[in-house]
């Protein structure tokens, strides 16, 4: 691993944390990756204007002229008889088992029960229950958890290639420091929007399987989708996506609802499987075990297949198991205290960073670690597995900020440009939308078409 180093990096959100530092090291990851697996040095490159926007692309997503809805009501911070607690309930089925385990039927109801409840013990009930949801701690508290030490073990993108050996990849140990080695500065302006570079994009031919949901896999795999791949997503139908999220994230994919329990399916997805080039998951670890989606088995099965998972905690510590999302590890790792701020309400209220930047983060990691084991594949003819976790980003992140030359700058940031907005007519009416973080050849990627109506592919390759 290269030794890491200091880096000065431009400040566009206010903040105690090094988030762009964070945003533009994980999507310059996909950048060296593409560049490795093209065999042309420099040919992407990110800018903070792209880069920014990338990262807050729900907010800026328009469909049909209104806003995506963002969390569901019972999701969000909520004091407890000694603190906070952070709930995540934006899926129905989450949401049935946070009112389960609180005995309640409303959102006052869930007030009421929280403020009487120390907010571990609240946590331990709703966790108990398969619901979501995680006290806010210090940072100091969370490294003196069991999980919280765990969540610092191992690099960042953890990789265990054909032959068992093993690797990692930290975001300090990006080749180019972000910032400096992302191109020739922020030169979107004149730029077309539209157009690729005469070589074409470098994914085409490649077939990915897509099993993730929510934020962080499914922006891996637009990306793989925007660089040419055929993506094709699958969800169970018994727990469908949120419409909104899922326009976001299905540019350039296709979408099938199948459930992998039934036998048929099961006979399908062993037919994709050996079509595919690459499978991202993105359940709780161990979830897609059942389906033969184990990484080790599907190596065992599938010799040159590249395999990436991700999930919210990782693969060690005591809620390696557990469901979870940005918001409750922000919550949970000490990044809600750091972001906490006084108001004339609650007196103090915890905060948090000024976009899901775990989730865009570790998505780009895991479009990285993809393309790298594609190009080690390109030359050995044998897959490899691969590994993230929003926990262990999360960690990255603190790591980052340890190194920031100017720590005081993020308390006064300066103003980004405004970001080039792009229109798609699609199924769900024309849509508004910023592009990917990545110049190819100094030209914005656009992605290759809209998002698809949910669930309409055939589970099979085109």
């Amino acid at each position: 691993m290269m030794a890491a180093a200091t880096h000065p990096t431009p400040r566009w959100w206010a903040g105690k944390l090094d988030v762009e530092g964070l945003a533009l090291q994980s999507v310059e990851a996909a950048a060296e990756a593409l560049d490795l697996y093209a065999g042309t040095p420099g040919r992407f490159s990110t800018t903070p204007t792209l880069t920014a926007a990338a990262f807050d692309s729900f907010g800026h997503l328009r469909i049909a002229g209104r806003k995506p809805q963002g969390f569901a009501r019972l999701s969000g911070f909520r004091k407890t008889a000694d603190g906070w607690i952070r709930l995540h309930a934006n899926y129905p089925h989450h949401e049935k088992r946070l009112l389960q385990a609180l005995g309640a039927t409303s959102a006052e109801g869930v007030e009421r029960q929280l403020r009487s409840m120390a907010a571990l013990e609240a946590e331990a009930a709703i966790q108990g229950q398969g619901g979501i949801a995680a006290a806010v701690r210090t940072r100091s508290e969370w490294l003196a958890t069991d999980m919280g030490r765990a969540a610092g073990l191992g690099p960042w993108i953890a990789v265990e290639h054909a032959d068992g050996t093993t690797s990692g990849i930290g975001l300090r140990d990006i080749g180019a420091a972000a910032g400096t080695g992302t191109g020739a500065g922020d030169h979107t302006g004149g730029l077309p929007v539209d157009g690729l570079p005469m070589d074409g994009l470098p994914l085409a031919g490649l077939r990915v399987l897509d099993l993730t949901r929510v934020i962080a896999g499914p922006v891996a795999t637009r990306l793989l989708a925007a660089l040419g791949a055929d993506v094709l997503r699958i969800d169970p139908p018994a727990f469908p996506e949120i419409e909104d999220q899922f326009v976001d994230t299905a540019f350039g994919k296709r979408s099938a609802a199948t459930d992998l329990g039934l036998p048929a399916n099961q006979h399908r997805l062993q037919q994709l499987l050996a079509g595919a080039d690459a499978v991202v998951t993105g359940y709780r670890h161990g979830a897609l075990d059942r389906f033969g989606l184990n990484p080790r088995k599907l190596l065992a099965a599938h010799p040159g297949l590249v395999v990436v998972t991700l999930d919210s905690w990782g693969s060690s510590g005591p809620w390696s198991g557990l469901r979870g999302f940005d918001s409750i590890v922000q919550a949970a790792s000490g990044i809600a205290h750091l972001y906490g701020m006084e108001n004339d309400d609650d007196g103090w209220r915890p905060g948090a960073l000024p976009v899901q930047a775990l989730d865009h983060a570790t998505g780009y990691g895991v479009a990285a670690a993809a393309v790298r084991l594609l190009a080690v594949r390109r030359e050995t003819g044998m897959g490899g597995a691969a590994h993230l976790s929003l926990a262990r980003t999360a960690e990255e992140l603190f790591s980052l900020t340890a190194s920031m030359q100017n720590p005081a700058s993020t308390e006064s940031p300066a103003e980004l440009p405004a970001p080039v907005y792009r229109l798609k007519d699609s199924s769900y009416g024309e849509l508004r939308y910023v592009g990917p973080p990545l110049l190819d050849a100094g030209r914005p990627l656009d992605y290759q078409s809209p998002p698809p109506r949910y669930g309409s592919s055939p589970p099979a390759w085109l």
